[in-house]
């Protein structure tokens, strides 16, 4: 058996737009200046204190609480707008569908997400039932801790050089290497491929056709969780 998985903010889902604005809103709340957006992508992932730490080095422990929570506050308040939608990349349902149908590989999520903010995911695109672990910002230490996925790995009773991750930042591929996991990189969300790569990732698919290819071969090869490096 083998375990996919998946980094959830800028892999299966598109919010960077949305994580950018909220945290230019939480800063001039709290009468800071707002990060560049460059500097907001470089934190997703991360769990949101460690991202405020990074964003904003000289903060108190009891700014980045301030700040935490003051980004919760605007992100749930752009949740309840009747018209926000956190959408998933272009055939992420169509692959996500096709991985739950087979018997011989198991999925989950890793993110930096809170739990909150994976059921929603999970609830607005009809993903009950595609994931038998998730471990989020709310369970374990920020990534690239590895104990996202040790814990995941032992909870489906799967060992570490059985599962994979794949996530668009950095973070994910060293967590995954920190675990004795493979990584695989996505070209969709907040890095280049070449800096994916450096960090770890076995390869880097371009979009989700290559995914599911690279994915087919790490399954492929029993005892030899390799995928082929991607050029670019």
């Amino acid at each position: 058996m083998r375990l996919i998985l998946f980094d959830c903010d800028g892999t299966l889902a598109d919010t960077c737009g949305l994580i950018c604005e909220t945290m230019r809103r939480t800063f001039v709340t709290k009468g800071l200046a707002a990060p560049a957006d460059a500097a907001t992508r470089a934190i997703i992932g991360l769990s949101l204190d460690e991202a405020m730490r990074r964003l904003h080095p000289p903060a108190t422990p009891e700014l980045i609480l301030a700040l935490a929570e003051q980004y919760r506050t605007h992100f749930r308040a752009a949740r309840a707008d009747p018209s926000f939608a956190e959408t998933l990349f272009p055939g992420i349902p169509e692959l996500l569908a096709e991985l739950r149908v087979r018997e011989d590989v198991l999925l989950g999520i890793v993110t930096g997400k809170s739990r909150r903010g994976v059921a929603s995911i999970v609830e607005t695109h009809a993903l009950d039932g595609h994931f038998v672990t998730v471990r989020t910002a709310d369970d374990c230490p920020s990534k690239p801790h590895p104990a996202m996925v040790l814990e995941c790995c032992a909870e489906c009773g799967v060992d570490p050089d059985q599962a994979v991750v794949v996530g668009d930042a950095i973070y994910d591929m060293q967590m995954a290497r920190a675990a004795g996991a493979e990584a695989i990189g996505v070209g969709w969300g907040t890095t280049p491929a070449e800096a994916l790569q450096a960090a770890g990732a076995g390869a880097v698919a371009a979009d989700t056709v290559e995914l599911a290819r690279l994915l087919e071969i790490w399954m492929g090869v029993p005892g030899e969780p390799q995928a082929r490096p991607v050029e670019g």
